[in-house]
């Protein structure tokens, strides 16, 4: 008789494709996914470490989850992803009803760390970082999904130095996975019926550098763009000192890769970008945004703001609303800075800006991105755009969602009958967050009439 796996997931999409890992794994030893938690005999938490307050969270669910031990024997209860990375066994010693702890190299490694808990032999931690992208493949290629949307690592690491930044860590140095590993699975992936693709690295522009004879990311971009099917391709996350011009003219001339560009620049001050270790200038970083723009006109940027890094003054700060002003990104994500173990910055600087006036200057990044983004959206108002439809709208019962070519949330009538679909939306009205619309066809990719000739 199967047995049942239950998963859940913190923090960004890498850790999201993780655990589809975990299931596709698991499911060779007979495991079915269940959303049941209180039914299941593994539960295993998939971590994030990168900001604190996601990994308190992670203590609250382990807490949480410690009954289902009292009244289901031979329950096993697991930690893989960041958190189990940075803290490895500790955990055990922290958690007494833990049963195995995995990093984040170490997902081909469960089949076998749960027959140790079974047999009562150990309660195994696996945590060894590889150099061997072998790790990220295990034989087998993907064949489900859940709707027509993927995710797909292609590299896992980082080998910048950021100050503020765990990754390098818990994720290890830069590798990246063979090209035609990755074709294969996206091919796979597109044969069964995807049509939108998030191919996914901690730094992912930088594929295939330290790789003799490997692709580049624009010329991985470039073959990807070919596969029968597939629609859409969009990738994440970037850092600016990688975005080249290989990788700019990939955005003018590739017809499936979106028109959308998640950038992180953190700050507007140059001189918290130097103790933040980002290795680039705000006129460095605006150059390449300027080529990008120039080359592909209607592209959509979004980016991550920390505010309150340690030292931050109000004339740094001041900076960085400036820089948003000037940029006009369509979409932020914006943090209050918090130390994290084992960083340069948690060891070199003293966390010396006021909670109080972390949550203050946190509150007027977000109020003028809210106007900014509210002017953009507007602007799209008459206009139409190409949906793929996501599922059900929360707004009203008889609306559904999806995203636009540009990453912009579209909430438009129509019914479940919908959902993966492409539609061609015209946009009747904007909130800082969504576009609303009405559809006008379904499966019809809006003309270049309509939506403008790509440059």
């Amino acid at each position: 008789m199967p047995k049942k796996l239950f998963i859940q997931t913190h923090g960004c999409q890498m850790n999201q494709y993780d655990s589809e890992k975990i299931a596709q794994v698991l499911a060779r030893q007979d495991y079915v996914q269940t959303d049941r938690i209180d039914s299941a005999d593994v539960l295993l938490l998939n971590t994030c470490s990168v900001r604190d307050k996601a990994e308190q969270k992670v203590y609250s669910a382990l807490g949480s989850w410690k009954e289902f031990k009292t009244y289901r024997e031979g329950v096993i209860i697991g930690v893989g992803g960041c958190v189990a990375q940075q803290e490895g066994e500790n955990l055990l010693k922290r958690i007494p009803h833990l049963d195995l702890v995995f990093g984040t190299h170490n997902i081909h490694k469960l089949p076998e760390m749960i027959e140790q808990v079974e047999s009562g032999r150990a309660r195994p931690v696996e945590t060894a970082f590889y150099r061997d992208p072998a790790y990220m493949d295990d034989g087998e290629l993907r064949t489900q999904v859940d709707g027509v949307k993927a995710f797909v690592t292609i590299m896992q690491g980082c080998n910048k130095v950021c100050s503020f930044c765990i990754v390098p860590h818990v994720r290890g140095r830069e590798v990246s996975r063979p090209s035609e590993k990755i074709l294969a699975e996206i091919e796979s992936l597109a044969r069964h019926g995807v049509k939108e693709i998030m191919l996914l690295g901690q730094n992912v522009n930088s594929y295939g550098k330290l790789t003799v004879g490997e692709l580049s990311f624009a010329q991985l971009l470039a073959r990807v763009d070919q596969i029968d099917g597939l629609r859409r391709i969009r990738f994440t996350t970037s850092h600016p000192q990688d975005l080249s011009p290989e990788l700019i003219e990939a955005f003018a001339t590739l017809g499936n890769l979106c028109e959308h560009l998640h950038l992180p620049v953190q700050s507007g001050a140059d001189s918290v970008l130097t103790r933040m270790r980002r290795g680039y200038s705000k006129a460095e970083y605006l150059d390449r945004l300027y080529r990008l723009k120039e080359r592909c006109p209607e592209v959509a940027l979004s980016s991550d703001i920390i505010v309150g890094f340690p030292g931050e003054t109000d004339a740094e700060f001041e900076a960085t609303l400036e820089l948003l002003r000037q940029v006009e990104y369509d979409d932020i994500y914006s943090f209050n800075y918090s130390p994290r173990p084992q960083t340069v910055s948690a060891k070199i600087y003293p966390d010396d800006v006021p909670l109080d006036v972390k949550k203050d200057r946190l509150k007027i990044v977000q109020t003028l991105q809210r106007e900014i983004s509210l002017a953009k959206n507007r602007q799209r108002i008459g206009g139409y755009e190409e949906v793929l439809v996501d599922g059900m709208s929360k707004l009203r019962a008889d609306q559904v969602m999806g995203r636009s070519r540009a990453n912009r949330i579209v909430n438009l009538t129509g019914s479940a009958t919908m959902i993966g679909e492409f539609v061609q939306v015209r946009i009747t009205g904007a909130t800082a967050n969504s576009l609303l619309g009405e559809p006008l066809c379904a499966n019809a990719a809006i003309s270049s009439q309509q939506e403008g000739d790509r440059p």
